[in-house]
């Protein structure tokens, strides 16, 4: 019987360019804010051409990382956000980012292929902090991995969205951009789900601020005439 080894040696094939900077107010699985745009770069001795020949003929893409913002700690026991961050459940029964290994797994649309300079791979609905390294890619394939049927547990369904306003100080700090309608609709998605700690959720004075780009997003919690919660954007500012 072989002795199975006890340690591996991993070395990041590239690392992440996205519209996220801090890992704060990035929605927790990929695909929920469409408007987020990445880009893989792939590093020596990994960027020579050859090495994605044939990837353009697929849509999507897995991506193996490292949770690198993550302590190397990890317990047991989490607290999903999706149970009201109180709940514990095993950390192998949850998509935490607190893991022992810190190894993550991502699926993402493939928009294109740069090759002129080395390898680009533009990416759209990724989760990924900017600097994220990457350890692997392969493609996807709908017939062999798509299980409508499958059950999801404590998550059987996308999280529900909260509405999203801006006040008359945010937008015209978006019309003054030339990037102003994507970031828009990028500020719209990700503030949707409801970045805030779980346990904080509800209405209140407290404002937050969540980093796109190269903007401070800060944002607060208001009660509507029906009770329920929206998101409101103060201002938006350098940061």
């Amino acid at each position: 019987m072989n002795e199975t080894p006890r340690t591996f040696d991993l070395t990041p094939i590239g690392r992440i360019e996205s519209d996220y900077p801090d890992k704060f107010g990035i929605p927790r699985q990929p695909g929920l804010a469409d408007a987020a745009r990445a880009s893989l770069v792939l590093t020596p001795p990994h960027d020579d051409p050859l090495a994605v020949r044939g990837l353009e003929a697929f849509s999507h893409l897995w991506v193996t990382f490292v949770f690198h913002l993550s302590p190397e700690r990890w317990t047991p026991l989490v607290r999903p956000p999706r149970l009201g961050g109180n709940a514990k459940v095993g950390v192998f029964a949850s998509r935490s980012t607190h893991r022992p290994n810190r190894l993550g797994l991502s699926l993402v649309e493939l928009e294109g292929i740069d090759v002129e300079n080395g390898v680009r791979l533009r990416l759209r609905g990724a989760d990924l902090v900017d600097g994220t390294p990457v350890l692997d890619i392969k493609p996807y394939l709908p017939w062999a991995e798509s299980r409508p049927e499958a059950r999801a547990g404590f998550a059987p369904e996308a999280p529900s969205a909260l509405p999203v306003r801006l006040t008359p100080m945010a937008e015209a700090a978006l019309a003054a951009r030339p990037d102003g309608a994507s970031l828009r609709a990028l500020i719209q998605q990700v503030l949707a789900q409801d970045p805030r700690p779980a346990y904080r959720r509800g209405a209140e004075e407290r404002i937050y601020g969540v980093r796109l780009r190269d903007v401070d997003v800060r944002f607060q919690a208001l009660a509507s005439e029906t009770g329920e919660t929206a998101l409101e954007v103060v201002e938006i500012v350098a940061a």
